[in-house]
């Protein structure tokens, strides 16, 4: 279905290192960039361009662009979150999403990855040392860091600080107009070997969505779209938060199965039971 096709990767910040090898030794398509697209018109980690959609929503519209640009009909492109963890709140978390369009076929996979190796990271900085003590605490300079007047001031930013001398200058540089100066991650991909490494994950993710085909029409892209809870409890049997099931579909002819017990546990510890320990 993809061998030999062209594929657009919709970024600017280097992605197609990680994403463009994995998929053309396991599509056998040939992927390529399109250049003169600029994927910070639908937002900007620092801020100066909001991102008006979710995630998802933006990685659709930054593939069907790169796709129409190049004449392509098929395409990827991905959209990364950092905040807190959606569940485990004291910690940070890289969220990224890939979505890979094939317009020929009609079809659309989305993969995700939520990963807690992440440097994000942001602090108000007063002297050249806690700059410093701040930088080796993220990983510069493989790393690279943001410098800026205040944490939400966007009048003046200096990003992919990626050496030392660059970095004084850009602190020294904003720390004559004010007494503090706001050093933040740099978070865009080519900067960031970390978020590189989850989205190499992701695009593994996607990689394997893909070659799972439906077992009744053999269509790419069978996956989970539902989880159910209700494992029950060891103990007194009750049904918990725990996943019980997932649902697979197909997205062309609608075909459903339910796999039972996919974290191979068929019963639950009574500690996460809200009977047993309420």
């Amino acid at each position: 279905m993809f061998k030999g096709r062209n594929l657009v990767i919709a970024t600017k910040h280097e992605k197609e290192k990680v994403i463009a090898p994995l998929l053309e030794r396991a599509l056998g398509v040939i992927c390529f960039v399109q250049e003169g697209f600029d994927t910070d018109t639908l937002g900007t980690f620092t801020g100066e361009i909001e991102r008006e959609e979710d995630p998802i929503s933006t990685a659709r519209q930054k593939c069907l662009t790169a796709m129409e640009l190049s004449n392509c009909d098929l395409g990827i492109a991905s959209e990364g979150s950092f905040g807190a963890h959606p569940s485990i709140f004291f910690a940070s978390a890289d969220d990224e999403f890939l979505i890979f369009i094939d317009k020929k076929n009609n079809l659309e996979i989305i993969a995700r990855e939520l990963s807690m190796e992440t440097n994000f990271n942001g602090k108000e900085i007063e002297t050249e040392k806690e700059l410093f003590d701040f930088a080796e605490s993220v990983k510069f300079p493989s790393h690279g860091l943001i410098l800026r007047k205040s944490k939400n001031d966007n009048s003046v930013i200096i990003k992919g600080i990626t050496d030392t001398i660059k970095l004084k200058e850009a602190f020294q540089k904003l720390i004559d107009k004010s007494n503090t100066v706001y050093a933040e991650t740099d978070m865009r991909a080519l900067h960031n070997p970390s978020r590189m490494t989850v989205i190499e994950n992701a695009t593994k993710k996607l990689v394997d969505q893909i070659n799972s085909c439906c077992p009744q029409c053999n269509v790419p892209g069978f996956g989970v779209t539902a989880i159910n809870k209700g494992l029950a409890c060891s103990l007194c049997g009750s049904p918990t938060n725990a996943t019980l099931s997932f649902i697979c579909k197909c997205q062309k002819c609608d075909f459903k199965r339910e796999d039972i017990y996919p974290h191979k546990k068929t019963t639950e510890d009574p500690m996460y039971c809200d009977y047993c320990n309420p």
